[in-house]
């Protein structure tokens, strides 16, 4: 093989971006390669290069191939080609997160650039990441109703509290609440579980719903799905700790409720109530399990009714 053939192998074999090239043998023509870039004037030549443009780039890379084929590949692997690729050149840069946020009695509707469709709660914080092979949100807190574009080459998957939620396209609803990670799935299935290969993940499917909580998911329990939730105002909730409705009542803004002691927080209920008067639904439920609402100032208290507190009647 003449030399002129060898540093055109060196240079195909240098220039291939299959992870199969990782597992294999450099041909010989590729320690002349190297012995260039550990030339020092060429490092120092390189440095003074404006980083690249993914345009340029790719008028690079066809550049390149053009050059292979008469022959030039040498002089163009050596200066851009490996030597590009270590210095991150020719990696895409990664794509940055858009940031989303609402404040208590607030909501938003988001429609990402692939198709989907984000509608926030009140109190709600996440994070937005579209990457070629892979789309991301991680959620630092509130809820927020996911209705994902169906796109088999981009996997997307909602990060929140250590769970992670892995879909092609679907509609779920996520709630980071003091008792874990709730989830409900109104179309489609989803894979719901820790952060990583977690093998006691859990299938959900619609009209079912599950919880994240001690570093696990629950098994998935049904509910109605084609009945209105909380973007039309009410709330229907099955086993759900008082502590976690007070959570749910705080994002619709009003008087903040503060959290309720321990020996009120771990009260379970349920039912199906509406959210546009949380002070009457509360006096209600203190009603049915011996608690008063008392307000000081702007703020609303869960009290135990055997502390003999007598309830403010201001509503």
């Amino acid at each position: 093989m003449s030399r002129r053939a060898v540093l055109r192998d060196a240079a195909h074999w240098a220039m291939r971006e299959d992870e199969a090239v990782l597992g294999e043998a450099p041909p010989a023509a590729a320690g002349d390669i190297q012995a260039m870039l550990d030339d020092p004037a060429l490092a120092d030549a390189m440095g003074q290069l404006p980083r690249l443009s993914d345009g340029d780039v790719q008028a690079m890379r066809a550049n390149r191939r053009r050059a292979i084929g008469t022959g030039g590949a040498l002089a163009l692997v050596a200066a851009f080609g490996i030597g590009g690729w270590q210095a991150g050149w020719y990696r895409a840069a990664a794509p940055a997160p858009i940031h989303y946020e609402t404040a208590r009695g607030q909501q938003l509707d988001v429609a990402l650039a692939d198709g989907s469709k984000l509608h926030l709660n009140g109190a709600t914080s996440l994070d937005v990441t579209l990457g070629a092979d892979r789309r991301t949100v991680t959620m630092q807190r509130g809820e927020a109703y996911f209705d994902i574009a169906h796109r088999p080459d981009q996997p997307f998957t909602v990060h929140a509290e250590g769970s992670a939620t892995r879909v092609l396209g679907t509609a779920f609803d996520i709630d980071i609440a003091s008792g874990g990670v709730r989830i409900a799935v109104y179309r489609g299935k989803v894979r719901f579980g820790g952060d990583g290969a977690d093998r006691h993940a859990v299938i959900v499917e619609a009209g079912w719903r599950s919880r994240f909580a001690g570093g696990q998911a629950r098994a998935p329990t049904r509910f109605d799905a084609t009945q209105q939730d909380w973007r039309q105002g009410w709330l229907d909730i099955d086993n759900m700790r008082l502590g976690e409705l007070v959570d749910a009542l705080n994002r619709r803004g009003g008087s903040r409720i503060v959290p309720p002691p321990r020996s009120l927080a771990s009260i379970a209920v349920a039912g199906r109530f509406r959210l546009d008067n949380p002070r009457q639904l509360l006096d209600a439920m203190g009603a049915a399990y011996d608690f008063q609402v008392v307000r000081k100032g702007d703020e609303l208290h869960l009290v135990p009714a055997r502390e003999g507190v007598t309830p403010s009647s201001d509503r």
